[in-house]
Order: structure tokens, then C-alpha cells, then sequence
């Protein structure tokens, strides 16, 4: 079994309760879920809230909500703590719950390599940065991988460091430069062998959950995409995806 679970947190620091903002007439977990629900692989989805608003909001909408501890403090142990409740889950899909419009295809894509090859446990997205306002943002992070597509290394700089260029842009047009899209699948082994690891010095100072496994040894396959999506961190970010959905809504309309 396929599982897609969601960490929504009510409590989030520059959004305060982020999963159930309104766009335009759906809080945004909402919006997630249905996304996610695109999928071809996933056989199952699953909030993962610390709130009961937030699980009665997602229940009432005709979706699944597990409660976790409210000392639960990432995602990732958030999405461990149900998964380790889903006795016949082979593979969890990190879904993060501020992308309300994902692309099914994109989560799909993320998962084949798990499929398909055997000694892959872990993968994730990446995408070409093709501007300079992604490249200069530390929060944006940017990975760079091997010619097997293995990630070697996540920053919140840029990487990697294009000696020849004279400028920002120069150095997007000069080299791939590639952002990481922090969509997770894992064998359900490995999601629970890595939120029981201990954080890694260089997690501590990129603040990067992902540095953990590469600290440890373990490899992290990269899925590049073309394709993109909207991530809601700040009030600012939420106007824009309010204008996102009117504009997909009208093209909908439209057709």
C-alpha cells in the first residue's frame, strides 16, 4: 500500500493556522488533500494534525485525519508517528500540507523510483531555478546530485558555486542550478530507521531535515521535474495563491 499522509500544524510561526486559511472558499488543507487525491499511485490519504479543528475540518470535508502529540515537532515524526499505525503501508509520501494546488503528476513521479528499482528507498523532486530572485533565496534550497541522480548535498546558498560567472543571472544561465521540492516518498523502513536518528551537526546549521540522511550514509534519489508548485509560508505567499486559484477557476470556466 501507497500512502500520501499530510503534517498539518495549527501553530505554524509566520502563518498562524496556515492549514485552514481560506482560499476562496476552502481552508487549504482542503485544497491539498484534493490535489494529492489526483494521484494514480497513492491508495490512501492521511492528515497528520496536532489540532482537532484541524481534523474535524478535514473529516468533515470526507477525508482521513489521525491526531498526533502535540510534542510531535516535525513533519517528519509526525508522519512516522501514522504511518506506524498503517500496518500494511510499504511506501509513505510526504505531502507537504502548504502546497494546496500540487500536480498529481508530480507525486506520481516521485514514486516510481521505489517502484521500479529495489535498492531506492528514498526520493525526492528537484527542479531547474530559471531566476535569479530563486537563487539569491535562502529559502529556497538548492541541492546538487551525482550522474545516478543522488542527491550529494542541500543549502540554503547557492550551489553550486559558479566561479566563471560575473552575475546572478550568469550563473543561472551558465550552469544548472536546481531547487529542491520537499516532497518525500519513503519505504516505511527507512522513514522510521530516519526519524529515530539523532539531528546531524549539519542539519543543525542549514536547518535541513534531509542533511540527516546524508550525514548517515543514506542515499536520496533525485526526481527532476519541469513541473512546479505553489508552497504558502507567509500571508504574502497566501494572496498569491488566492489569485492562483481565481485565474485557474476562470480558465476552467473558460474552456
Amino acid at each position: 500500500m501507497i500512502v500520501g499522509i499530510i503534517p498539518a500544524r495549527f501553530a505554524s510561526t509566520r502563518l498562524f493556522g496556515k492549514p485552514l486559511a481560506n482560499i476562496h472558499g476552502k481552508p487549504m488543507i482542503q485544497h491539498t488533500y484534493e490535489s494529492a487525491s489526483k494521484s494514480n499511485l497513492l491508495n490512501k490519504i492521511v492528515v497528520a494534525t496536532d489540532d482537532e479543528r484541524i481534523a474535524k475540518i478535514v473529516k468533515g470535508f470526507g477525508g482521513e485525519a489521525e491526531l498526533t502529540p502535540k510534542e510531535i515537532q516535525t513533519g517528519s515524526d509526525r508522519i512516522a508517528y501514522v504511518a506506524e499505525k498503517i500496518p500494511d503501508a510499504k511506501i509513505i509520501v510526504n505531502i507537504q500540507g502548504d502546497e494546496p494546488f500540487i500536480p498529481a503528476e508530480m507525486i506520481d513521479k516521485a514514486i516510481e523510483p521505489l517502484l521500479f528499482d529495489k535498492t531506492i528507498h528514498i526520493s525526492t523532486l528537484a527542479k531547474k531555478i530559471d531566476t535569479v530572485a530563486e537563487l539569491r533565496s535562502p529559502a529556497v534550497v538548492k541541492v546538487v546530485f551525482d550522474y545516478q541522480n543522488f542527491a550529494l548535498y542541500f543549502s540554503r546558498s547557492p550551489i553550486p558555486f559558479v566561479r566563471d560567472a560575473s552575475s546572478n543571472l550568469e550563473k543561472i544561465q551558465i550552469a544548472d542550478v536546481y531547487k529542491h521540492i520537499g516532497l518525500y516518498v519513503f519505504s516505511k523502513e527507512y522513514l522510521l530507521k530516519f526519524t529515530k536518528l539523532p539531528q546531524t551537526d549539519l542539519e543543525k546549521t542549514e536547518k535541513l531535515e534531509q542533511l540527516r540522511l546524508l550525514e548517515n550514509g543514506y542515499k536520496i534519489k533525485i526526481v527532476v521535474t519541469n513541473l512546479d508548485s505553489l508552497s504558502v509560508d507567509t500571508q504574502e505567499d497566501l494572496e498569491r495563491a488566492r489569485i492562483y486559484y481565481k485565474k485557474l477557476m476562470k480558465r476552467r470556466y473558460d474552456e
